[in-house]
């Protein structure tokens, strides 16, 4: 058995590189490429017999002509150089590898140092190097201790890391964990090429399952190099060639029928992998596919709009990166996964889960796809919100914002918009507490072409309510309690919802004393205990008690004092005939002119004033009228009179 891996062959940048190269060719006449285009012999004579010539050396390029920069880069100068030449340039460089330039240009310009992982003397770092000042290079964890040792890095050295595209992601983890315990001014910039991390992990799985690895490419390809090392760890029997001529017939006999895996560097052309899967089988199959058509579909164009179906690679703090099966690096901004606010990716989405998507920008220039999962979503929700309307279902959506009209929810990736009217939030309350929660409600309205879809809250309460109120009808009856909640206060009472149904209080049933408005007793929104006292089931009235007799003060005070008992009462006004006081709250005694003072008084506030707090014996109790008498001269002669004045 065959297996070619999927990422074997040109990546995004190379294939830019080679495309732009291919391109020129047919316009121009005079055309050099300043250093080797990419790291592949075969590609480079076939690009000079379409009179694309090499060039090591800048003198070798002619004044005026057309000039290629490879894709590995080159340091700032040059490009000023060619400027002097009157050199039209075409710029090969990798996008990735031109990041890196910024970066460095911009960090340097900050009085940082710049500290490149990778190898010394590759293009890419000479090139990286030229957009800065005494760069350090050093390829492993062992070159920059013996930097540390050498004063070439301190802990206290403003210091700005970035690695080369096809640097071995193990030995960067390595490194970076280090400095981060070194230094105390760091920053770090992660360059390594996703492909290259793709590529590097597949290359681990092929290799821990095969028989042997043939790992195609140059012998100056980093990337390739990359490879054959990491498959030497896992596979006793690797192959590193750089076209199928290199192989035996011993070799193919040898491992004929066994598990083979086949990998290439990222500057290998397709056409030499099939050569070296043809040498090893007559009719190499992938999956049931054809390498050939494979390889077709890998490097196919993605168009904006298009709908594609992809798999999880990995999930960041800022993107979702999705595998298309193509060259370029296909990902999902966060806020492009869904309109729930609330959404967590993590919560939904792990790598390897297969993942539909829409394409909503696609930048040949840096090799990268932008796609959007809440869109496929509002693609496939509109047949849900059609069908929630039609059969007037409920739908379950989340509140995302409030505007000046209504508020906006989300429900199966549409946006439907409540008009104010419709949340069921009181006119002095504010729809704010909406936002963010989720809500049940009716689709009334949708307009496709204009993407406009109308909801409400309030009918589904409104529903809801009626439900509950038919329950209640059926069952309700004189005596029996409910919980409620306070909706409403007039002057005369309060409207209390008991689950469906509205009934009032009346400002008598509020309490046992006196108050002037119920808001003294309950406010909107309170929950209340209550029990119905009056029903009119015909015209739908219901009187609601909210009063307890165990709060009775007559209750309260019977079961407290008797007669003949001594209580503080509170002075509370005067009249001819004597003086009234509070026993307890609600419940007042009379004390008779004559039982004030041990002697004749005209008035009561000759000796008493109306918040005085004084000792008075309850002398009566009249528990048919309710009154009480009391008397202080009984306290003071130990006798009380027979005779009292009105």
């Amino acid at each position: 058995m065959i297996e070619v891996a999927k990422t074997a062959g040109f990546c995004f940048g190379v294939k830019r590189a080679v495309e732009l190269a291919e391109k020129l060719s047919q316009t121009e006449k005079q055309i050099y490429c300043y250093g080797e285009i990419i790291h592949n012999k075969h590609e480079i004579s076939r690009l000079e017999a379409m009179s694309i010539k090499t060039a090591y050396s800048i003198d070798d390029i002619k004044d005026g002509s057309t000039v290629i920069i490879r894709a590995h880069g080159v340091p700032k100068q040059t490009y000023d150089i060619f400027k002097k030449k009157n050199c039209k340039i075409a710029d090969a460089t990798c996008p990735f590898v031109s990041k890196i330039h910024r970066i460095v240009q911009k960090e340097h310009s900050e009085n940082r140092r710049i500290l490149i992982l990778g190898s010394a003397g590759h293009p890419e770092i000479l090139g990286i190097s030229g957009w800065c000042e005494n760069a350090i290079v050093c390829e492993d964890l062992n070159a920059i201790e013996t930097a540390f040792k050498d004063g070439f890095l301190s802990s206290d050295m403003p210091l700005s890391v970035v690695g080369q595209t096809t640097l071995n992601r193990t030995i960067w983890d390595i490194s970076v964990n280090f400095l981060k315990k070194q230094c105390t001014n760091i920053k770090i910039f992660d360059t390594i090429c996703n492909a290259t991390d793709e590529r590097q992990a597949e290359a681990r799985l092929l290799a821990g399952k095969s028989d042997c690895i043939i790992v195609i490419g140059d012998k100056k390809s980093s990337n390739t190099k990359r490879l054959y090392e990491i498959s030497k760890t896992l596979c006793s029997h690797v192959c590193y060639i750089e076209d199928a001529s290199e192989l035996s017939n011993d070799f193919c006999n040898r491992f004929n029928g066994r598990h083979v895996g086949i990998t290439a560097g990222a500057s290998t052309p397709a056409w030499i992998i099939k050569e070296v899967s043809n040498m090893m089988s007559e009719e190499t199959k992938f999956e049931n596919e054809d390498f050939a058509a494979m390889l077709e579909e890998s490097l196919k164009s993605i168009k904006n709009g298009e709908k594609v179906t992809g798999t999880v690679i990995s999930i960041s703090q800022n993107e979702v990166q999705v595998d298309l099966g193509t060259k370029q690096t296909a990902y999902i901004p966060l806020d492009e996964l869904s309109d729930d606010p609330n959404y967590k990716a993590e919560d939904h989405i792990k790598p390897g889960d297969e993942i539909e998507a829409v394409v909503i920008r696609v930048n040949d220039g840096e090799g990268l796809i932008s796609l959007s999962k809440k869109r496929i979503d509002q693609m496939k929700g509109w047949e849900t919100i059609e069908a929630a309307k039609e059969n007037h279902t409920v739908v379950e959506g989340t509140i995302v914002e409030e505007n000046r009209g209504g508020i906006v929810a989300t429900a199966a990736g549409v946006r439907i918009f409540i008009p104010a009217s419709q949340t069921g939030v009181p006119k002095d309350e504010s729809m704010a507490q909406l936002v963010k929660t989720k809500q049940s409600f009716y689709i009334t309205e949708i307009n496709r072409q204009r993407k406009r879809v109308v909801g409400s809250i309030r009918a589904v309460q409104q529903e809801a309510r009626k439900a509950a109120a038919e329950k209640v009808w059926e069952s309700i009856e004189v005596g029996n309690e409910y919980e409620g909640t306070v909706k409403s206060l007039t002057s005369y009472g309060a409207f209390v919802d008991i689950g469906g149904v509205d009934g009032m209080i009346h400002i008598s049933e509020l309490s046992w004393g006196r108050i002037k408005h119920p808001s003294e007793v309950v406010a909107i929104g309170d929950k209340v205990h209550v029990y119905v006292i009056a029903l009119d089931k015909d015209n739908k009235k219901i009187s609601l008690g909210y009063k307890r007799s165990e709060d009775n003060p007559w209750t309260i005070f019977t079961s407290k004092y008797s007669v003949g008992d001594t209580a503080k009462v509170k002075i509370l006004k005067f009249m001819p005939f004597g003086a009234f006081a509070e026993i307890v709250p609600g419940v007042d005694g009379l004390i008779h002119i004559s039982q004030i003072a041990d002697h004749r008084i005209a008035k009561a506030d000759e000796t008493l004033s109306v918040g005085e707090e004084v000792d008075a014996k309850i002398i009566d109790i009249n528990e048919e009228k309710k009154k009480v008498s009391l008397s202080i001269r009984a306290l003071l002669t130990g006798e009380e009179a027979s005779e009292t004045e009105e």
